[in-house]
C-alpha cells in the first residue's frame, strides 16, 4: 500500500510529459513541415472549394525550385487583398509586370502558370506561355472581362513566379498585382482532406 501513492504521481507525471511532447511535435509539424489550410474563396474553382481544406508541404521548396503547374500558398504583395495595386507601369492589355515592394501579411492560394524567364499572356482567359497557349483543362471559362484578353505579353522575372487562380474570371492575382518572389512563397498543397468526399491528392 505504501507504494501505490508515489506510483500514481509517477504515472500522473509520465501523462503529463506525453501530453506535452505530443502537443509540441504538432505544432512543430504544423510550423516547419506540413501546414492545414482552408480554402477562403471560389478563386479556385473547380479545383478547390470554398471551405475545403488542404495541406501545405512548408520544407519542400528548400530542396527544389517550385514548378509551373504547382497549387501554391504564398504572401501576395501589400494591398493584393484590397486594391489590387501593380508595382511597375504596364501597358494597356497587358498583366502586372512587377509587384509591389512589400509583402502583405496575408495568405493566397492560386496556381504556379509561369516561372523566371518565362513570357506570358492571356488569351479568353487562357495563358500563353512562351508563345504557346497551354492546356487547361481545370479552368473555369473566364466570362469576357478585361482580365480575360491580356495579350501584350511581359517576362517573369529572376527568381519570381506568375500566379492565377483556376476560376480564371473570379481570381484576384498576378495578372493584377504582379508576380511573387520566390521569398514569398510558403509551400505547394499537395492534398485535400476536408470534406471527407474530396479526400486526396492535388
Amino acid at each position: 500500500m505504501k507504494n501505490e501513492e508515489p506510483s500514481k504521481g509517477n504515472s500522473f507525471v509520465e501523462l503529463v510529459l506525453i501530453v506535452a511532447v505530443a502537443l509540441g511535435l504538432a505544432l512543430g509539424i504544423q510550423a516547419f513541415l506540413v501546414k492545414p489550410y482552408r480554402i477562403p474563396s471560389e478563386s479556385m474553382v473547380p479545383t478547390l472549394s470554398v471551405g475545403q481544406r488542404v495541406l501545405v508541404n512548408r520544407i519542400g521548396n528548400n530542396f527544389g525550385d517550385p514548378a509551373v503547374g504547382d497549387v501554391t500558398v504564398f504572401h501576395p504583395p501589400a494591398g493584393a487583398e484590397n486594391e489590387n495595386q501593380c508595382g511597375a507601369r504596364r501597358e494597356p492589355r497587358q498583366p502586372c509586370p512587377a509587384p509591389m515592394s512589400a509583402r502583405a501579411d496575408v495568405n493566397f492560394i492560386k496556381r504556379i502558370v509561369a516561372g523566371p524567364g518565362d513570357t506570358i499572356a492571356v488569351v479568353d482567359g487562357h495563358v500563353v506561355r512562351n508563345g504557346k497557349r497551354q492546356s487547361e483543362r481545370f479552368t473555369e471559362p473566364c466570362g469576357g472581362g478585361p482580365e480575360c484578353n491580356l495579350t501584350n505579353a511581359i517576362t517573369i522575372p529572376e527568381d519570381h513566379y506568375f500566379m492565377m487562380g483556376d476560376n480564371r474570371g473570379a481570381s484576384d492575382d498576378s495578372r493584377f498585382w504582379g508576380p511573387v518572389p520566390r521569398d514569398w512563397i510558403i509551400g505547394n498543397a499537395f492534398a485535400t482532406y476536408w470534406p471527407p468526399k474530396r479526400i486526396g491528392l492535388l
